[in-house]
């Protein structure tokens, strides 16, 4: 026998679940693995604190924030500061003279991982999801001053990393 409250839950889980996957995959930078586990990392603190997510006065702002909080919360564990996880090794052979798309979503997502979790979030929720200041800084529980100044700082260190990859400079998308 569920409650009313499971029922609203499920509800939600099943409309959201795959939105939630896509944003803590670019939060992740790509990471499917960590994107899995930060969406039952949240939906787990939703189901938790569920009436003051029906409270809330933005929903979507509520879930962000959750979301952001549970990779942060990745972040600060002992285990992320001795390991540094990649898809591929790094002694892969360039044969082509133009480099494959792929290879220049790897720079991308290379570059995106090295930014700290609340810079990315704030690159991914004011460019990917073309939030305002506003919604980005109610989703990351921060005021308006940082969300610009760690957009501002993650841009700055995206363009640096970005024209240091010479594959970026050949195909001119640092320009």
């Amino acid at each position: 026998m569920t409650s009313e409250r499971d029922q609203q839950f499920h509800d939600f889980v099943r409309a959201r679940r795959a939105g939630l996957v896509r944003t803590a995959t670019l939060l992740t930078a790509g990471d499917a693995h960590l994107a899995e586990d930060l969406v039952q990392s949240t939906l787990t603190k939703l189901y938790v604190a569920w009436p003051a997510f029906q409270r809330a006065h933005s929903p979507e702002g509520y879930v962000r924030r959750v979301l952001v909080n549970a990779l942060t919360d990745e972040r600060r564990r002992l285990w992320w500061r001795r390991e540094r996880p990649t898809a591929e090794l790094p002694d892969r052979p360039h044969t082509a003279a133009e480099p494959a798309r792929g290879e220049l979503d790897d720079g991308l997502r290379t570059a995106l991982r090295d930014l700290p979790p609340k810079m990315r979030a704030a690159v991914v929720f004011r460019y990917f999801y073309d939030l305002d200041v506003a919604e980005t800084a109610d989703a990351l529980g921060c005021s308006h001053g940082t969300v610009k100044s760690q957009t501002a700082r993650a841009l700055d260190r995206l363009r640096e990393a970005l024209q240091s990859n010479a594959l970026f400079l050949r195909q001119g998308v640092t320009q």
